[in-house]
Order: structure tokens, then C-alpha cells, then sequence
């Protein structure tokens, strides 16, 4: 694996200039074209120069797909309320977890025709969830500032996930989903032009516990790897019974694009779907080990032709 020197005084600066550049929501940063903000933040989170020339790794390649490869349709699939109508038309509603209602603005809500159970979460990007398990204790005063917080956020200016810029921001309410009382599990199936080659199965996320990540293969077989922000699992998870049902829902949702994450939970022995996601970690995911994404970055054959 090729190693990319970055001198100290280098990295040093663009550390100082992406302190401030985190604060992204800002609006003196936004002056900043896609590609100098993203090669600056390449740079302080991954620690080597990005080659949009000649993208290699997994991450650069993201970068790539995020300036250049700039379907209209990704927008509505990303849309957590317009993606459950295209989810449903492309693989059936029985695999979409359903809405119990949406709103521009959180006093809009009627809590009284909700049920006891359910998630509110913000349609235009990450964020903003409330998970309500028992609706005698919801904090409905922090409920709001949290929502109406994420509301005014437009997630596109963090990391120039362009997908976010210009989703209208609402408010949805969908049914919670537990399986037998357990906390939920994510599979999140990597597919490259209709092609699934790796899942990352996320546990404890919803809980108090330490987020744990595993990678394995489409035969089920464990990887040596992580990432470096997360931790594997005490013990290899057994197979899924219904594995051959989410590769296949994933290359049914995946055709003809050049890279895109199907998200799936499998709940009571069900498959629902939970999202799909065009930049993991918004393409800035350092691995352990390194070669790992040079590997993933070889399965992602980029576009001959700019899409922008």
C-alpha cells in the first residue's frame, strides 16, 4: 500500500484552519467551493492530500462521487419521508418501516393520536431523532428544542454532502420498531453497481452500551478489520436466516449505481429497510487496517462521465 506523506507543518495548518471549519453551520465558511472545502477536510480527517485525478482508496472515492456524480433522484431517496414512497414502489411496503405522520413544524404535532410507542426523527438529513418508548414520559419541551434544532440545520455545509442542501426540513413520525424487546441491529449492506461485497453490522446503537462494528462478506465470513472510531464485537455474530433476503432486496436497490448503502434491520424475523446511504462517514473513515480502504476502493468503478 502506498503511503501518502503529509509534512507536519502542513497538517498542522489545515488542523487550525478545520477547527474552525467544523463550525461548518456558520455562514463565513460557506464561501468555500465544495472542492476546497472537502480537499481541506480530507486532509485534517484522513491525514493525506486527496487525488480526485486518480482516486484510489474508498474514502477518495467518495469525495469523487459527491462532486461529480450528482443524480437528481439520489435527493428523494435520501429524503427519510419521500424514500419510504420509492422504497415501497421499488421492493414492496412490507419491507418499509411506516409513517404515522408528518409535519413542517413540531406544534403541528398532535401527540394525542400518536401511540404509546413510536420515533420522531427530521427528514432532511441525520440527527434529530426522539425515540419515544413510553409517551407518559416524553419530555415534549426538550423534544421540541432538539427537533427544532436539527430543523434549522442544513447538513449539507458540514461536509458538503450535497443530497442534504436542498431537502425540505419536516418532521416525521414513524412506528418504533423493537425486536422482542432487543435493541435493534444494522446491517448495512456496501453494494457497488448492484453488487453487495460487505456488510458492517452495527450493534448497541440505540442503547447505553459502546457502539460496536464487524465487518464480513457476503459468506458470512469475518474481517480483520474496523474502523478506527469504533470497536468489534465480543463475538462473531451468527449468520443470519435472512442474509440471501437482504443481498437481494440490495441489488435490486443498488442497480446502475456506481456505489450506495442499503440499511437493514430484521425484526420479529422480518427484513425492514432503514435507509440507504450514498457517503459513509461522508467519506471520511479512517480503517485499521489501512489497506482495507484501497480494497473497498477497488470494488468502486467511478463514472466515466462527470454528473454535475
Amino acid at each position: 500500500m502506498e503511503t501518502i506523506n503529509v509534512s507536519k507543518k502542513e497538517k498542522s495548518f489545515t488542523d487550525k484552519v478545520l477547527c474552525h471549519i467544523n463550525l461548518a453551520h456558520l455562514k463565513i465558511f460557506r464561501y468555500l467551493s465544495d472542492e476546497a472545502y472537502i480537499k481541506q477536510m480530507f486532509l485534517h480527517k484522513m491525514g493525506y492530500r486527496l487525488d480526485l485525478t486518480n482516486p484510489r482508496t474508498f474514502n477518495e472515492k467518495i469525495q469523487w462521487l459527491k462532486l461529480y456524480n450528482r443524480r437528481p433522484e439520489y435527493i428523494t431517496m435520501v429524503d427519510k419521508y419521500e424514500a419510504k414512497r420509492y422504497l415501497g414502489q421499488a421492493i414492496g411496503d412490507q419491507y418499509v418501516i411506516p409513517s404515522l405522520g408528518v409535519w413542517d413544524k413540531f406544534d403541528e404535532i398532535n401527540f394525542d393520536t400518536l401511540p404509546e410507542q413510536f420515533v420522531l426523527k427530521c427528514t432532511h438529513g441525520w440527527g434529530g431523532v426522539v425515540i419515544v418508548k413510553d409517551k407518559s414520559k416524553l419530555d415534549i419541551k426538550k423534544a421540541k428544542k432538539d427537533i427544532e434544532r436539527s430543523l434549522k440545520r442544513n447538513h449539507y455545509y458540514t461536509e458538503r454532502e450535497w443530497v442534504y442542501k436542498n431537502i425540505k426540513p419536516r418532521i416525521i413520525a414513524e412506528k418504533y420498531m423493537t425486536d422482542r424487546g432487543n435493541g435493534l441491529i444494522d446491517f448495512k449492506v456496501h453494494n457497488f453497481n448492484g453488487e453487495p461485497k460487505v456488510i458492517v453490522v452495527c450493534e448497541d446503537r440505540f442503547t447505553d452500551s459502546k457502539l460496536t462494528q464487524d465487518y464480513y462478506d457476503c459468506d458470512w465470513n469475518h474481517l480483520a478489520v474496523r474502523k478506527k472510531s469504533s470497536a468489534n464485537a465480543a463475538a462473531v455474530m451468527q449468520k443470519p436466516e435472512q442474509l440471501p433476503e437482504m443481498l437481494e432486496l440490495s441489488r435490486i436497490l443498488s442497480k446502475d449505481i456506481p456505489f450506495v448503502r442499503t440499511d437493514f434491520y430484521v425484526i420479529d424475523g422480518k427484513v425492514y429497510i432503514g435507509e440507504l446511504t450514498f457517503y459513509p462517514s461522508a467519506g471520511f473513515m479512517p480503517f485499521i487496517p489501512e489497506s482495507f480502504d484501497y480494497e473497498l476502493g477497488s470494488y468502486l468503478q467511478l463514472p466515466n462521465e462527470k454528473y454535475n
